[in-house]
């Protein structure tokens, strides 16, 4: 199932530090989390999907970037990050 439109405000609303900001760090790991999840799902019912399987590698390192940008300049956010949106790091 694809990420909606009505989501990814939701996710926008609930990390944004601002009205507007939808480019933080915190926005941008949270809207790329529930996009590797969907791809998660939708891996374990189509296993032969290659090209999806390259897309949820990519974006992964993605979160991965920006989860280790954000460990390195503000460590109070990247802790809050973490426990809301359950990541293992």
């Amino acid at each position: 199932m694809p990420v909606t439109k009505e989501r990814v405000h939701e996710l926008i609303e609930s990390h944004q530090h601002h009205p507007g900001d939808s480019g933080s760090s915190e926005v941008q790991i949270a809207i790329l989390t529930e996009r590797i999840r969907s791809l998660t799902e939708h891996l374990q019912r189509h296993p032969n999907d290659h090209g999806s399987r390259r897309g949820l590698f990519k974006l992964i390192g993605q979160r991965r970037r920006l989860l280790n940008y954000l460990e390195r300049t503000n460590i109070e956010s990247y802790r809050k990050i973490l426990g809301e949106l359950e990541l293992r790091r």
